[in-house]
């Protein structure tokens, strides 16, 4: 047979063979460099084993042990399957209560098992569920002194008899013939970086003598997948910089005429980030900056203030938001400060008027509009600006990048102003956001006072209606949450229609009650919104349509229904709607589903009002995969590397990307060909904004 490299097809690997790389080709897997990065989810040693004569109730372990006993029994509530362990120790019964005929097929007895999960005790030591590996009698790491990698194996695999022990003897071959394994990195890079060799990488995490081996393999291999992730963004960071534009130097009269009629200070923080966007519009090249400030910390003045430079230098601005209800908010606070700075305003949305639609288009072409706020309606192709300047995008993760390239594509180079309510954790920051300059107001306006938190139980509710009550009669306003519109068949959760008939023909019979929801019509939000602003409307009961675009200083208490139901940075975004004006703000979280999970959520609730403690949080509970729906962008796709836990590791490969594009903007060091090549294969469908070729 010919020589191995890394790009041989794997059909033609010893013990593979056509059939099994079939089932490895679904998994993604096609030549021989994808299977070395096929890493073991989790190794066995020594260190990691617990006897069973050691372990105690809600501890998560991991034990070796040989099936005693095994098979299925009926129960009150139906079947289940039930293995029991021992190790010489003691016994340890192993229960399944779903997906038996695949246990009861590949569990026997006298199997040597790892077992992995929390323990139990019920009628003796067990565990529910236990994730579990199959082991061949010379694999026990008792004996061996070795580090057992123990692979992910679906159906498929063990169907072709893809298991542990055949895949340690074809990836230890593979390391054997492989002829060439090149280093992205150069000899110094390595030793600045205190890296191993990516074949010493390759080869501990399948193969390592000592577990400490294990740590060096797998924090190299994660240096690596953040590294050219980050290397992507420092490319395109540094291609914005290149993007020349007209400089917004001029401080103009419609700043000094707004900023003197306000009738508050900006804090400390609001004035280091208005002197930082200010100095960045300033510059003959494109700004692109995240303005990134927890709700109510006042962005929407420093987006005003922004606004009123680039038009003092002549340019229009457009602010695009991603829901009617939020440009219309926006739309009433950019208005009332431009009729202060005799600045000319418009706004643009799906269902505006035909009529008025063709004026505010004639307007912006001719260029007697000087700022524009709107939806996406402002990405249409009959949309045209005779000068944009500037685009200031709010909650920018809900739009595309094709929707906000359109955008920007309607003027020449115009300077990009990101905004930003939902705190985003520091790892997120610089991977997801790491083209963009970040400008954190981080500190809250003098007079807004933390907002009271606090989690009931169903039994409660009547004491919070008592006080929700008093708050009305105070002459203050409230806001009830639900999950849903209506009820549905295949759902407890309670629904927002439903309870306003309830609530509002019972104990809130006395008050203005009204209903609001994403699926009543433009019309009868705008009504709705508008009564419960002037305090027509006393107790609105809504669903999360309210999460952002609503600043109704006078609501003081919110209730959420279900609130284990919500994710922690829409439980704060909610949070923000109450406690905006001079009382003090409460908030109500009723939990109905009582897990050690929605425990712990709803305690970091009633802990902090801080974002971003939150948002670090909730990257942790449920995963960058969730985390502005990134799961679906297709943006983060790692293998072994982790948003979560990888802060350290982070920090250094951005860094060393950072560095590496400020020396070499076009990666044509002779030193780094390797990695100049790998990078354009891994990233050949998001180059187009970068010029390295």
């Amino acid at each position: 047979m010919s020589e191995i490299s890394l790009s041989t097809s794997l059909q033609y690997i010893k013990n593979v063979g056509p059939a099994r790389a079939k089932v490895l080709s679904g998994l993604g897997l096609e030549v021989s460099e994808d299977l070395l990065y096929y890493f073991p989810r989790r190794h066995l040693d020594r260190t990691t084993v617990t006897a069973i004569s050691l372990l105690n109730k809600d501890m998560v372990a991991t034990i070796v042990g040989k099936v005693e006993t095994c098979g299925e029994r009926k129960t009150r509530k139906g079947k289940l399957f039930q293995a029991v362990l021992s190790d010489g120790t003691g016994f340890l019964t192993l229960l399944w209560f779903n997906a038996i005929p695949f246990v009861k097929k590949s569990i026997k007895i006298g199997d040597q098992l790892a077992v992995h999960g929390k323990i139990e005790f019920y009628n003796g030591l067990q565990i529910i569920h236990p994730e579990y590996d199959k082991l061949n009698t010379d694999d026990d790491p008792l004996n061996t002194g070795s580090v057992i990698p123990l692979y992910p194996l679906t159906q498929e695999l063990q169907k072709v008899g893809l298991e542990n022990r055949l895949f340690r003897k074809i990836i230890r071959r593979l390391l054997k013939d492989v002829n060439n394994i090149p280093d992205f990195f150069p000899p110094e890079f390595l030793q600045k970086y205190t890296l191993i060799t990516r074949y010493e990488a390759l080869h501990w995490i399948h193969f390592a003598e000592k577990e400490k081996d294990v740590k060096r393999a797998i924090h190299r291999l994660k240096f690596d997948e953040h590294f050219f992730l980050l290397l992507l963004m420092a490319l395109k960071k540094e291609s914005n910089c290149r993007v020349g534009t007209k400089s917004l130097d001029k401080t103009g009269p419609h700043v000094k005429l707004i900023y003197d009629q306000l009738n508050f200070e900006l804090t400390d923080a609001q004035k280091r980030v208005l002197k930082e966007i200010r100095t960045d519009l300033g510059k003959p090249i494109t700004m692109n900056r995240l303005l990134q400030g927890d709700v109510g910390s006042g962005k929407t003045i420093i987006a005003v203030l922004a606004a009123a430079i680039a038009i003092g230098n002549n340019v229009q601005v457009a602010v695009m938001a991603p829901t009617e209800i939020l440009a219309h908010q926006h739309y009433e606070s950019f208005r009332t400060f431009s009729e202060t700075g005799k600045i000319t305003c418009a706004m643009l949305v799906g269902n505006t008027k035909e009529s008025e639609r063709k004026k505010v288009i004639d307007a912006l072409k001719t260029g007697r509009i000087d700022l524009i706020v709107g939806t996406h309606a402002l990405i249409q192709k009959d949309i045209e600006f005779k000068k944009l300047g500037l685009v200031i995008v709010d909650e920018q993760h809900r739009f595309g990048v094709i929707q906000r390239g359109a955008l920007i594509e309607k003027g020449l180079n115009p300077h990009f102003l990101a905004m930003t309510a939902t705190p985003i954790p520091r790892t997120l920051a610089i991977t997801y956001h790491g083209d963009m300059d970040l400008s954190i107001i981080d500190e809250l306006p003098k007079h807004r006072k933390p907002v009271v938190t606090k989690t009931i139980e169903p039994g409660r509710l009547k004491k919070v209606y008592a006080f929700i009550l008093d708050e009305v009669k105070k002459g203050r306003q409230c806001i009830i949450v639900y999950p849903l519109v209506k009820e549905t068949e295949n759902s407890d959760l309670a629904s927002a229609d439903e309870a306003y008939k309830v609530l509002s023909e019972g104990v809130f019979q006395g008050c203005r009650v009204s209903l609001l929801h994403g699926q009543m019509k433009k019309e009868e939000k705008d009504k709705t919104m508008n009564e419960f602003s002037d305090n027509i409307i006393q107790i609105l009961i809504s669903t999360t349509v309210i999460e952002v675009g609503i600043d109704v200083p006078n609501a003081t208490v919110m209730l959420v229904e279900h609130a284990d139901r919500f994710g922690l940075i829409q439980l704060h975004q909610l949070r923000g709607r109450v406690g905006r004006g001079s009382e003090k703000g409460y908030c109500i979280f009723v939990q109905r589903n009582f897990t050690e999970n929605s425990r712990k959520r709803l305690a970091v609730m009633e802990k902090t009002n801080d974002g971003f403690i939150i948002s670090d949080e909730d990257l942790k509970m449920r995963g960058p995969g969730e985390f502005f729906g990134l799961k679906q962008s297709g943006f983060l796709k790692y293998k072994i590397a982790d948003l979560v836990m990888d802060g350290d590791i982070i920090k250094s490969a951005r860094k060393a990307a950072f560095d590496l594009v400020a020396k070499d903007p076009h990666l044509r060091n002779q030193s780094f060909i390797e990695l100049r090549s790998h990078f354009l294969k891994q990233y050949q469908h998001m180059l187009d904004f970068v010029n390295i070729s």
